[in-house]
């Protein structure tokens, strides 16, 4: 008996608690429309629509089910929800509330970087939030099979999915990612208001999400009406009311939801007919308790919810809740097709308020308006179960990372085969760092030259699979052996689930307070296959080691589909990344020794990430850390011999060096970067009798040259005259008159600003349009990037005699 008046006691603090999200989810988005100076006149937005109908879901999650081990991605239009909720929680402030959408406030959509109150996971693209659960989840198990996070409890990985979101494609490649990979602990709670953007979802779209989800192995539970409805259809005439529901067209059921109870009436009572029970089931209630009975669908009947969540809990498989709910529930545009973009107005506020019991300036006050005393909502906010343990941001101590990494030894090599090689002696030691260190490719392991690291190490999965070529003696150059010991994710051949996986594996940190060391390989081109979901990795500031190879027109033979042309600009522009092309193997040691300290660095943001106090020697913000590009080739090149000290390995990572120092009188200089280095180097050597002093520069990272730049600008803008970066540096002994060329296998913009920094005359070369099949050789000449395009270009470029050594076009 005591225990039933505890649940009755929890049930009526959660109905109150639902009502106060929805109030301040609703008021948030108002004040920022209507009550806070708009000085742009922009419009702001907000969607109350989406947030109110998942009011009830999330408030059963949060002040109920979810445990601190739990992970939350939050449907991005239901974030005003999620604030309110931290913020009875005592996690958000007011002030962020009231500045919801506006300059440091509370951002639009869920924000691990940007927000303050323990964001899971960013959303804001819709789709990719729902996949990091999945690949979140599959993190889980790895770190469990290799016996870390031992204090930690399983946790459940859980999304907030709206119906129209389920058109991302690239939730159903993870689906299926998810099936291979024996998918547990993750529950997907679609949002079924059958209302998008622009439209009323199709019929039936529920059975189609049914059979999908059956077919990988979820378990699927609908949860279509509430309390109030399965009440009513046990009365007389109750199972001719729920075939009417079920038969009834969504547009008309969200039609007549807005139309309220006196619309209902008419519409039952003319599709029904005088059937006598039915008809005294709908007239035993008036307008309102008709309006009631008609909107108490599962999704917004606390009861429904916690028996299907608190059911779910008791067994591991992955769950998906089809929750039908109305869209804009328990506002005055509930249902109305337009609600989408829609916003209360001034007066629907007012009655709003009222209906709320919110006096004028109590808005933000935490229990104004509550249906209990704020004593009895303050004790069970204290006992929530998913906030016992506060923040759960964690931390995780460093990798060591040795000194330096060993360099192969072959003469001539590509940075593709040198990546391998260097992975691979990794691979041999029982270090630390070869522990952490998990790689992943979507099916491309052998072509991007893993296969070494993968048959040293092999390949994870929770239970053992004999490699059965190795059993049956077939010779073989790859052993494919899965166990729970495996450190290779073989994905399938979706570059999303890729980009995602890294996200997942790059957050175990924080997540799960275990470090990974992820390395991804994919072919360079096909970066775009997957760049949204690698921006909403980097957003998140995920840590990993991306390594996307081969690249550009010197993947001849592959013709104009394979040859990546954006990429080099793709690994500039985004934030959180930082983008290497190295040469020679000697440099891409150094750069990976840099990136596996690089990617554990967790300095000073400055303020919801946005980067600490920069470096003075190179003006970047390396304490920060963040994860680290490599655009590499399959070319074979010819290696230096020479010794690697510690000021060209920091000018390796600052981004450039002298591969040939020019004179004082300089001419000319070439800037190259990546495998165009032989052309570069031979354009230069034509060139040496004919311009004086010409210098070589060997860019490794346009990224971070031109970052620093860009930096140290600011700085002296701001006051820091003594401010000068890399590259500055490397340029200031130029004589004005000095001209460069930059030459780079990618769109020439990659290098093409280095004039800008001394003010030097420029000539930009590089790939801007769609390649084709051919030679190395052809395609070079085709794009005037081989030895004679340079050397021409330097000679048009810098006046002087003839280049005895140009042939004539």
């Amino acid at each position: 008996m005591a225990a039933t008046a505890s649940h009755h006691a929890d049930l009526d603090c959660l109905r109150a608690l639902e009502r106060k999200v929805l109030w301040l989810a609703s008021w948030t988005i108002h004040n920022a429309n209507h009550v806070r100076p708009n000085l742009d006149g922009m419009k702001i937005g907000g969607h109350q629509a989406s947030s109110a109908s998942l009011a009830a879901i999330m408030t059963a999650l949060y002040f109920s089910v979810l445990r601190p081990e739990d992970r939350v991605a939050v449907k991005p239009h239901a974030g005003p929800n999620f604030h309110a909720i931290q913020y009875l929680l005592g996690n958000q402030t007011r002030e962020k509330l009231e500045n919801f959408r506006g300059y440091k406030g509370v951002q639009s959509y869920p924000s691990r970087t940007k927000d303050v109150d323990d964001v899971d996971f960013s959303t804001g693209s819709v789709g990719l939030g729902v996949a990091q659960t999945l690949f979140a989840s599959l993190t889980q198990d790895y770190l469990k099979a290799k016996g870390w996070a031992k204090d930690l409890p399983e946790g459940r990985m859980v999304a907030l999915v709206g119906d129209a979101e389920m058109d991302e494609g690239n939730i159903f490649e993870a689906l299926l990612e998810g099936w291979k990979h024996g998918l547990r602990n993750t529950w997907w709670i679609v949002d079924y208001n059958r209302q998008s953007l622009d439209a009323v979802i199709r019929e039936g779209l529920w059975e189609r999400l049914e059979n999908i989800f059956r077919a990988f192995g979820w378990d699927v539970v609908i949860l279509k009406y509430g309390t109030l409805m399965r009440a009513a259809f046990q009365e007389p005439g109750g199972d001719r009311l729920r075939d009417w529901i079920d038969t009834c067209p969504n547009q008309l059921y969200s039609a007549l939801t807005y139309q309220g109870g006196a619309a209902w009436r008419r519409r039952l009572l003319d599709d029904l007919g005088d059937q006598g029970p039915v008809t005294r089931l709908i007239e035993s209630r008036d307008d309102a308790a008709l309006a009631e009975l008609m909107g108490n669908l599962g999704g917004h009947d606390l009861p429904s919810l916690l028996d299907a969540f608190e059911q779910a809990r008791t067994h591991d498989r992955p769950v998906c809740f089809i929750a039908y709910t109305i869209k804009g529930a328990g506002l005055p545009l509930a249902g109305h097709k337009d609600n989408h973009s829609g916003l209360l107005t001034p007066a629907q506020m007012e009655s709003f308020r009222a209906a709320h019991g919110v006096r004028p300036g109590h808005e933000w006050d935490r229990f104004e308006g509550a249906t209990l005393p704020a004593a009895t909502l303050e004790a069970f906010l204290g006992r929530v179960p998913f906030a016992q343990k506060g923040r759960r941001r964690f931390t995780a101590p460093a990798v060591p990372v040795p000194a330096a990494l060993p360099v192969p030894a072959q003469k001539s090599l590509s940075t593709q085969a040198a990546f391998g090689l260097i992975l691979n002696e990794l691979g041999r030691e029982r270090s630390e760092l070869a522990e952490r260190i998990v790689t992943t490719a979507p099916d491309v392991t052998v072509s991007t030259n893993l296969g070494a690291w993968v048959n040293r190490r092999g390949l994870f999965a929770k239970s053992e699979m004999a490699d059965l070529f190795r059993k049956e003696r077939i010779p073989s150059t790859y052993a494919w052996e899965f166990s729970p010991k495996g450190q290779h994710l073989e994905l399938g051949i979706a570059e999303s689930n890729l980009f995602i996986t890294l996200s997942a594996l790059g957050l175990s940190h924080s997540v799960f307070g275990e470090r990974l060391l992820p390395i991804g390989t994919v072919y360079d081109p096909f970066i775009m296959r997957g760049a949204d979901q690698l921006n909403y990795a980097c957003y998140q500031d995920a840590r990993f080691l991306l390594v996307a190879t081969p690249s550009g027109v010197t993947l001849a033979p592959e013709g104009g589909a394979h040859q990546s042309i954006a990429t080099p600009l793709v690994g500039m522009a985004q934030d959180g990344l930082a983008y290497f092309e190295p040469a020679f193997a000697d440099e891409l040691a150094v750069v990976m020794r840099w990136a596996f300290d690089y990617m554990q660095r967790e300095g000073s943001k400055g303020g919801a990430g946005d980067g600490g106090e920069p470096d003075e020697r190179n003006w970047l913000r390396d304490e920060t850390g963040g994860a680290v590009y490599l655009r590499l080739s399959s070319r074979t090149l010819d290696q230096p011999s020479r010794t690697m000290d510690a000021e060209l390995e920091r000018d390796i990572v600052d981004g450039a060096y002298w591969l040939r120092r020019p004179g004082p009188n300089a001419q000319v200089v070439v800037a190259y970067t990546g495998a165009v280095a032989p052309e570069a180097i031979e354009a230069v050597g034509m060139l040496g009798e004919d311009r004086r002093d010409v210098g070589l520069l060997a860019v490794t990272s346009a990224d971070r040259l031109q970052a620093g730049w860009s930096a140290a600008q600011r700085a002296r803008e701001r006051g820091a005259g003594h401010a000068r970066s890399h590259v500055e540096r490397l340029l200031a002994g130029l004589p004005p008159h000095c001209a460069l060329v930059t030459v780079v296998d990618g769109h020439p913009g990659t290098l093409g600003w280095l004039g800008s920094v001394e003010g030097h005359r420029t000539r930009a070369l590089g790939v801007e349009h769609f390649g084709q099949t051919g030679t190395v050789a052809d395609l070079y000449r085709h794009f005037g990037i081989d030895a004679q395009g340079i050397a021409r270009a330097a000679a048009a470029l810098s006046p002087g005699r003839p280049v005895r050594h140009l042939r004539a076009v």
